[in-house]
């Protein structure tokens, strides 16, 4: 099933994503969570956060991190997780989980981290966003289908794009670990968060093209329950999308200020 839900703006996917994860929370307090960085997931915390749950029992695990920046970097995935999803949710620290950017020998912590995820039973719904590439995490293209858990060389292109959360573009590194393709598609449901003009003609790729390492984002095709939360902005492509092109329901128009709960 794939469902597609349109809003007029960012805070709007933000009310929509935080209502279907709320819905999951108040059914299973103690839910796994995969939590996403970047643009389009960071309003989905914040209007999650306005739900007032008790979020005590929730366990984390963050889609990737960089190799190589130092412990406490304001631009590791692992501090902005701490800012934007632990405290902002009230989530027990040591119940949240980062990759190890910082291991001896990050192939190993990658390894471990995969392990991890499937210790805890499965992530029990996978907050995604999307590359301009198509990238998912950090899965770049040419990502085997079925990868798992890894370190990857970041691309020229989403270098760029990371560049302004750094002083300068040098500093933003070149490789992470991020959760593979295979391990994202083992989530029980994932939800993909879509903000801006600039991701229409990729996430028309990613829903109606064909599946493809070239473009990692299309793998969503294979799961059987994928919600995607985009603005207008965002969907404006899927409109003319061939009758049949996307499985499941389609696209369903929520008004704005809109939430599923």
């Amino acid at each position: 099933m794939m469902e597609i839900f349109v809003v007029p703006d960012a805070e709007g996917t933000g009310a929509v994503a935080a209502g279907i994860l709320a819905a999951v929370i108040r059914s299973r307090p103690d839910a796994v969570l995969g939590v996403a960085t970047g643009g389009s997931p960071l309003p989905v915390y914040v209007a999650l956060a306005g739900h007032g749950l008790d979020m005590s029992g929730i366990r984390g695990f963050a889609l990737d991190e960089y190799v190589g920046l130092p412990a406490g970097h304001p631009e590791s995935y692992a501090e902005v997780v701490r800012r934007e999803v632990t405290e902002r949710l009230h989530l027990v620290p040591a119940n949240v989980f980062v990759p190890d950017g910082g291991a001896e020998n990050p192939d190993v912590a990658a390894r471990d981290y995969d392990r991890a995820i499937a210790k805890a039973g499965g992530i029990d719904v996978q907050i995604l966003g999307i590359g301009h590439n198509g990238h998912l995490a950090f899965n770049e293209p040419g990502s085997a289908l079925d990868s798992r858990t890894r370190v990857e060389l970041l691309t020229e292109r989403t270098r760029q794009a990371n560049a302004r959360y750094f002083d300068i573009p040098d500093d933003v590194p070149e490789r992470c670990i991020t959760q593979g393709l295979g391990t994202i598609l083992e989530a029980r449901q994932l939800l993909l968060v879509v903000n801006g003009a600039d991701k229409a003609d990729i996430l028309r790729e990613a829903l109606a093209g064909p599946v493809s390492p070239e473009c990692p984002a299309s793998v969503l095709q294979l799961h059987p329950h994928v919600t995607v939360v985009a603005d207008e902005a965002a969907a404006a492509r899927l409109t003319d999308v061939p009758a049949g092109s996307l499985r499941g329901p389609g696209i369903v128009k929520v008004r704005a200020g809109a939430a599923v709960a």
